[in-house]
């Protein structure tokens, strides 16, 4: 049966007795208000749930067309609004229809205030979620230090939401916030007092990751440590040491000493000597330099800065050499400076230049008269 053909089987006399039906009160509101309120309550959550999808869909669209990733922190916004507080939200707008008392329409007030709380709170959520992302979006996924920086700083970040959150729905409810903030206060104090150096050791790795002055894999020298970094971890940093050991330096140490980190290096200066004999001639200690200059340009990965005749010597003639390796690493510095100085020997030695060597030179003057008979020593 077709909904005209119903409609039409209907008698004057029927519709006539749904009239007392509807005007039935049932906490304090007639039925035909419930049934209104029912429809606009229904009508809200379909509505609210087909703006949520259209919303989602519209921004899917922009997202594809702009290269900033803000549009990503609106979508994954609109994703976190729960049907929780859509159907809060359309019981709100229904209970217009319904005749209530204070007390009830003040209950559900603040029904309606709670859940909009607890939603700022995901959205909280969500804006945390954005900014850790952004924080580590330059660091490789399976760096140590982007899993341990952004576990912390998320149980921080919620933490701060969740009680914001609590302390707005208590306040919200009638209950007095102020001395519970105080309390906490208070306790935060003597729990600071009693962990201060676990919480400095904690919080100092959290500098490190928000101003990575090294990472993972990094050589570099802590005082008199020289080691590279195997793991940073939230109150110790691990170094392997050139020699194999490992150090462990607690993470405030760290923070608040100077760090030579030699793998950000572009290039590594070095400077050397040598010395020749002092029976050089002339004309080859004036070569000498040109002749490093271009063994030092011919070598791969090296840029000649300078040399010169630097000094005398007491055994020999130095000169010093100053060049950068294009390579920073260690090994490829040595892997230079043994093609430089292979380069220096073979060159030396085709041209007759004698590299020097500690000597020392006696000289007597005067005669060494022979001891005479007899005489004492």
């Amino acid at each position: 049966m077709t909904l005209s053909a119903l409609l039409q089987s209907v008698t004057p006399s029927e519709v006539a007795d749904l009239g007392p039906f509807l005007d039935r009160v049932y906490a304090g509101t007639a039925v035909r208000d419930w049934i209104v309120a029912s429809c606009v309550f229904v009508g809200a959550i379909v509505v609210f749930a087909l703006l949520k999808r259209l919303t989602l869909v519209r921004l899917a669209q922009w997202a594809e067309r702009t290269e900033t990733d803000l549009d990503d922190l609106v979508i994954d916004l609109v994703r976190r609004t729960s049907r929780f507080y859509l159907i809060a939200l359309a019981a709100r707008i229904a209970s217009h229809w319904l005749t209530l008392s204070s007390t009830t329409h003040g209950w559900l007030s603040k029904a309606a205030i709670l859940a909009t709380f607890i939603q700022v709170g995901l959205w909280g959520l969500g804006i945390v979620h954005y900014g850790l992302q952004r924080l580590v979006k330059d660091r490789p996924q399976e760096d140590p230090i982007r899993t341990m920086g952004a576990s912390i700083l998320g149980m921080i970040g919620r933490g701060i939401v969740w009680i914001t959150v609590l302390l707005l729905c208590l306040g919200n409810l009638g209950v007095d916030v102020t001395a519970l903030i105080t309390g906490l206060g208070v306790g935060g104090i003597a729990v600071a007092l009693a962990l201060q150096n676990i919480l400095g050791d904690l919080f100092a790795s959290i500098t490190i990751l928000l101003d990575k002055p090294f990472v993972v894999g990094d050589a570099i020298t802590l005082g008199e440590f020289v080691g590279t970094v195997e793991e940073i971890g939230i109150k110790t940093t691990r170094l392997r040491s050139v020699n194999g050991e490992q150090i462990v330096v607690g993470n405030s140490d760290l923070v608040n000493s100077r760090i030579r980190n030699f793998k950000r290096l572009a290039e590594r200066r070095s400077v050397f000597t040598l010395g020749v004999n002092y029976s050089t001639p002339y004309a080859e200690l004036e070569a000498i330099p040109g002749m490093l200059k271009d063994i030092v340009e011919t070598t791969p990965h090296a840029r000649f800065d300078r040399a010169h005749f630097k000094s005398f010597g007491d055994w020999a003639l130095i000169f010093e050499v100053v060049y950068f390796s294009t390579r920073p690493e260690y090994h490829a510095l040595m892997d230079v400076q043994q093609g430089i100085n292979l380069e220096i020997k073979r060159r030396f030695e085709a041209r007759g230049i004698q590299m020097a060597f500690p000597t020392q030179t006696v000289i007597h003057q005067g005669a060494v008269e022979a001891p005479r008979p007899g005489a004492r020593n």
